[in-house]
């Protein structure tokens, strides 16, 4: 396994960096126009016809629309950014995290004990030795 940067090893992190912040700049200006309650009223009447006003690529399109979370990380979305996506379908940060986790409403009690346990989490290529 190629590792470009030495966080890319981090099992189930997408890290916000400068090249994310450029491949998803226009994704996540779509998502945090939706602060804006204009905007949402806009998105709710078309939803097509307010996202094709951001340049934005298909596959980022399409993870916006259908509501792809892990996706839209991928893709160069800003968690705080496509929380506010999240948001306009009435989705809380908390929820959020549990549906990318895909814990759902267990994440909040596994956050309350502790958070999950570091063994084995730590490096992708622990993973690869087992």
């Amino acid at each position: 396994m190629a590792i470009d940067k030495i966080y890319d090893d981090i099992p189930g992190t997408v890290v916000f960096d400068s090249d994310q912040a450029i491949k998803g700049y226009h994704l996540n200006q779509f998502c945090i126009s939706l602060r804006l309650a204009p905007n949402r009223e806009a998105f709710k009447a078309d939803p097509q016809n307010y996202i094709d006003q951001f340049p934005m690529t298909p596959e980022q399109r399409e993870a916006a629309l259908n509501q792809e979370w892990n996706l839209l990380l991928e893709l160069g979305g800003n968690i705080y950014y496509t929380s506010k996506l999240a948001a306009f379908h009435g989705i809380n940060f908390q929820n959020l995290a549990g549906l990318m986790t895909g814990m759902g409403s267990d994440y909040r009690d596994m956050m309350i004990a502790g958070g999950r346990n570091i063994d084995g989490n730590r490096y992708q290529s622990e993973w690869d030795e087992k």
